[in-house]
């Protein structure tokens, strides 16, 4: 009788066992949270439209959107190196308003250029005492252009200063920066948003920040402006190669801003927050799907 009652709790036992076996099996698993994308940033030249990226940035701040890779073009790669140094967009705005010419630039006489850039990388001094790539808390591309090759340059490590110098120096007006063998200018000549660059460190979901945007009626009035505007032309009549390599791009309306408004920062400043808070819902919807976007990219070419 035990033997008999002992077999039949051996069964149900058993039996139990497989209904749990057979539930574990066929019970849907919780998915695990796919991983969010590798978020990169690259961020346009413009002079003083510049500062237009501290707007986009404090909107990133505010929504807590992590930026895993940066680069910068021009005045880009001036705000990009000293956000990735550690400045507080604070510190930044208040330099970018009491900022004119001469405090990064120097006229000088030179048949390559007008202008030195010799008091710009203590400009840089201001807003960060990183000196070095290795040192930024978030890795940095600094993007110029080989006038002798028609070619872009990548700068991601070593010294900032002579990478920032190469990467502002506006043809025509700054004197070329000499560099291995290489004569370096203003990398808006080959990359005016460098979206590869950021592609190129490893970004899944690139976003571009364009400040390209040009006042067609207003008639230049100076030396600088008439070959801005011509730059400017040059551009807009060409299809830019940046922007298949961006997943996203902002576009601030800065249009009603002249080149030196360093006085209106608060007014570009709005300019790029209002353009980020538009941008925002696919960013967000990008780092919620977890799905990297996927587009083909050059080769990156250090000096």
């Amino acid at each position: 009788m035990n033997g008999v009652t002992y077999m039949g709790d051996q069964a149900k036992w058993l039996d139990q066992a497989v209904k749990r076996v057979r539930q574990f099996a066929y019970t849907p698993r919780p998915q695990q949270a796919s991983p969010r994308p590798m978020i990169g940033l690259a961020l346009g030249g413009g002079f003083a439209r510049g500062i237009a990226h501290v707007g986009v940035l404090r909107v990133f701040e505010e929504n807590h959107i992590p930026i895993d890779y940066l680069a910068g073009t021009s005045v880009g790669s001036l705000i990009a190196a000293a956000y990735a140094g550690g400045s507080t967009l604070e510190e930044m705005e208040r330099v970018a308003q009491s900022t004119r010419f001469k405090d990064f630039a120097e006229w000088t006489i030179s048949w390559q250029g007008l202008a030195s850039d010799s008091r710009l990388q203590r400009y840089l001094g201001q807003l960060t005492p990183v000196r070095r790539f290795e040192n930024l808390r978030i890795p940095l591309a600094i993007v110029a252009t080989d006038m002798l090759k028609a070619e872009s340059v990548y700068f991601t490590s070593g010294e900032i200063g002579p990478a920032l110098c190469a990467s502002c120096a506006y043809p025509g007006l700054f004197r070329p920066v000499e560099r291995d063998g290489r004569m370096l200018v203003d990398g808006f000549l080959t990359a005016p948003v460098p979206a590869h660059a950021v592609r190129q460190m490893g970004a899944d979901f690139v976003i571009a920040v364009n400040l390209s945007g040009m006042t067609l009626d207003e008639r230049p009035t100076n030396f600088f402006e008439i070959i801005s505007r011509s730059f400017s032309i040059l551009l807009r009549s060409s299809e830019p190669a940046w922007r298949p390599l961006a997943d996203l791009v902002i576009e601030p309306e800065v249009e009603q801003f002249r080149w030196d408004d360093f006085a209106r920062t608060p007014d570009l400043i709005a300019s790029g927050e209002r353009a980020a808070r538009e941008a925002l819902p696919q960013i967000l919807a990008a780092l919620e799907s977890g799905q990297p976007a996927s587009a083909s990219q050059p080769e990156i070419t250090e000096p």
